[in-house]
């Protein structure tokens, strides 16, 4: 079989991000994994997707030197395996593992984008973002978008031709295994359980936030909103899975000492199962400010949630407003407000758009749906 290397910054996107996806595709290439070992867990990833895998330390932060050494492993190991085709995932893997693959003369260099941090970026770092994404690209055979919306914006950016630029089926990196997305997969018992250990009351009306607790996904607008929507009404609550990471992106002290002084603000951190805590709430905040297609967004609508989204690539390509959701202004805690004001306040319409949700990702977005049609780019490269 031909040989596929996959390469991610930390092995974390190859085991949740394209969970199951490797392993698929090892029944067609002789698939091999490369990330960060990040203390064995590439390991463990490798263990799980059945495949071969190497770690070569990556970091997320700009980092120019280990960036080479990083580029000259890839390199040796692209000249040892002779890889038929190099896709990389992430910004960082992304310029080390296109510029090795060129260098090596691996024949098919594809790369996936999946958002654009440097959207939110000024300056002189934005420049060097730029050079690096163009960069990227140049020495790319192809370049993913994971949604229409971000597909323009790298077009309306110049950072490629047209011609380089393909997205898989309907968007999406890894697509949603609906079976597991499901509601029906988390019984009455479970979710009791659940509410008891978090203090929920029967009637509490749970908004919620699954993602990284940082600026740029909204969390300062949220929890701006959420302190001042919960003044009038107690029996709200607003539950926020996800880690912090206060070394790359923080978030204000004000919301700091808000998220820790409100006790209807609910921070229970990083979840290996995000399943039983979209099941017990009512409805997804996700004032992110730029995504490629956000994961979580499509996960909450495969369990039935109604999201309230912002008005960017990606979100508003998952979302239809008033139908299975309500998209907002980013950057925008008026807005905000004003669409949970109207989730709380409108229950019947939240059941239509709770009707809605599930049915739309299963046909758009169905995991099924992106393997086959990334298989079938795949298999076109061979022609």
């Amino acid at each position: 079989m031909k040989k596929l290397i996959r390469i991610t910054t930390i092995p974390g996107a190859i085991g949740t991000l394209l969970k199951g996806q490797l392993n698929f595709m090892s029944k067609h290439y002789d698939v091999i994994a490369v990330s960060s070992s990040d203390n064995g867990k590439l390991k463990e990833v490798s263990k799980k997707e059945g495949i071969q895998a190497y770690p070569i330390e990556l970091t997320r932060k700009i980092t120019p030197f280990k960036d080479l050494i990083a580029t000259y492993h890839l390199y040796r190991l692209f000249r040892r395996e002779k890889p038929f085709i190099v896709h990389t995932h992430t910004p960082k893997a992304g310029i080390t593992g296109m510029l090795a693959a060129k260098l090596a003369k691996v024949p098919h260099r594809l790369h996936t984008v999946a958002g654009l941090p440097l959207l939110e970026s000024k300056g002189l770092k934005r420049k060097l973002l730029d050079i690096v994404e163009k960069t990227t690209y140049k020495c790319s055979t192809l370049v993913l978008p994971n949604s229409f919306g971000l597909k323009q914006i790298i077009i309306d950016l110049k950072f490629t031709n047209q011609s380089k630029l393909k997205v898989i089926g309907n968007g999406s990196s890894n697509g949603i295994n609906v079976e597991h997305f499901n509601p029906e997969t988390i019984s009455e018992s479970q979710k009791e359980k659940l509410k008891l250990e978090l203090g929920i009351q029967p009637n509490d009306f749970i908004f919620i936030f699954v993602g990284r607790i940082v600026g740029d996904k909204g969390i300062n607008e949220l929890v701006s909103a959420f302190d001042s929507i919960q003044t009038k009404n107690k029996v709200c609550k607003l539950l926020l899975v996800g880690p912090k990471e206060e070394h790359l992106d923080p978030i204000s002290s004000v919301s700091e000492s808000r998220i820790k002084e409100n006790i209807n603000i609910l921070d229970v951190g990083m979840q290996k199962d995000i399943r039983p805590f979209l099941a017990i709430s009512n409805t997804l905040v996700f004032p992110s400010y730029r995504e490629g297609l956000p994961n979580v967004v499509l996960q909450a609508s495969a369990m039935e949630l109604p999201c309230i989204v912002t008005n960017i690539n990606g979100c508003n390509e998952i979302i239809k407003d008033g139908l299975n959701g309500l998209i907002i202004t980013p950057k925008d805690t008026k807005s905000l407000k004003s669409a949970m004001t109207f989730c709380l306040n409108n229950p019947q319409k939240l059941k239509e758009m709770s009707r809605a949700s599930r049915n739309i990702i299963i046909d758009l977005y169905s995991q099924d749906i992106v393997w086959k049609e990334l298989l079938s780019l795949y298999k076109t490269l061979e022609k």
